[in-house]
């Protein structure tokens, strides 16, 4: 049995490269409220995720957790693959 240290953050974004060894860069949408107009708008952050096998390719919807910093930009890793994408 494994104890979780504390809650971590989780979330479902999109690899938009995997070009790196054992990194993905993934873009993670998050719609918000403006708080004067009430409108609501889409807001993008990108992320490096740690992929140990190298398995994710651009296009794939997966889920990332947060982590201890694993290089100077990496605090993110691969949990699971949601969706592969499909190339035509």
């Amino acid at each position: 049995m494994t104890k979780e240290r504390g809650n971590k953050k989780v979330r479902v974004g999109v690899v938009v490269s995997d070009k790196m060894d054992k990194t993905v860069v993934v873009k993670v949408d998050n719609i918000i409220k403006h708080p004067v107009y009430k409108k609501y708008i889409k807001r993008r952050v990108t992320c490096k995720a740690h992929d140990e096998q190298n398995i994710c390719a651009a296009g794939d919807k997966v889920l990332i957790v947060e982590t201890r910093p694993l290089s100077k930009d990496k605090r993110w890793r691969v949990r699971e693959i949601l969706e592969k994408h499909v190339s035509v």
